[in-house]
C-alpha cells in the first residue's frame, strides 16, 4: 500500500512562492494518478490540481490556474506543487492523494489515499 507524506509548507507573504512535494512510498507510484487538495478553517476541502500517471496531462481549479503548476518525478516516487503569485486566501492545510482511476476526477471522494497535510499560511 502506497504511503504519501507532504512536506514544504509555511509562512509567507502575499506574492510570495512555495513549493510542495508529496513522497510516495510502498507501492507504485505509476499506477495512480494524483492530486492536490486544500481545506481552510470552517471550509470544506476543495480540489487544487491534478496530474495523470505519466505526467502528460494537468487539471487545475479555476482559481489557481496560471498560478500553480502540478509535476511529477515518476522515478523519484514524488509529487510536486508549484505555487507562485500567493494570495492570503490560499491559506489552507495541503493535502496530496491518490486516484485509482483515469479522467478529469475532482472530487475528494475519488481519491482512495491521503496523506495527513502541510500548513500554507499567506500573510497579507
Amino acid at each position: 500500500q502506497v504511503q504519501l507524506v507532504e512536506s514544504g509548507g509555511g509562512l509567507v507573504p502575499a506574492g510570495g512562492s512555495l513549493r510542495l512535494s508529496c513522497a510516495a512510498s510502498g507501492g507504485t507510484f505509476t499506477n495512480y494518478a494524483m492530486g492536490w487538495f486544500r481545506q481552510a478553517p470552517g471550509k470544506e476541502r476543495e480540489f487544487v490540481a491534478r496530474i495523470s500517471r505519466g505526467g502528460g496531462s494537468t487539471y487545475y481549479a479555476d482559481s489557481v490556474k496560471d498560478r500553480f503548476t502540478i509535476s511529477r518525478d515518476n522515478d523519484k516516487n514524488t509529487l510536486y506543487l508549484q505555487m507562485n503569485s500567493l494570495k492570503p486566501e490560499d491559506t489552507a492545510v495541503y493535502y496530496c492523494a491518490a486516484d485509482r482511476f483515469v479522467g478529469v476526477r475532482k472530487y475528494a471522494s475519488n481519491y482512495f489515499l491521503w496523506g495527513k497535510g502541510t500548513q500554507v499560511t499567506v500573510s497579507s
